[in-house]
């Protein structure tokens, strides 16, 4: 019985996360030659705080996006 963990950042619709666990189930199960009832996918939800990539938080990803956005938008305003 194959168990599959996902890590997700919070916001994602329900839609979303169904649609990847059928896909991502039906891969697994394609790939190990098991059937698709014993496949099991469980999903744990991180808030950007908590959510990092090369040691950088996606909280503080954004804060970055949103400081840069602001400064070219300021560059755009003094052209």
């Amino acid at each position: 019985m194959p168990i599959i963990e996902m890590h997700l950042m919070t916001g994602r619709p329900s839609e979303k996360k169904r649609k990847a666990m059928a896909a991502v189930a039906r891969a697994a199960a394609d790939a190990l030659e098991c059937p698709l009832e014993t496949v099991r996918i469980l999903i744990t939800e991180h808030q950007p705080d908590e959510f990092s990539v090369a040691g950088v938080s996606m909280a503080e990803k954004k804060e970055q996006a949103v400081a840069e956005g602001a400064a070219v938008a300021q560059q755009d305003i003094i052209k």
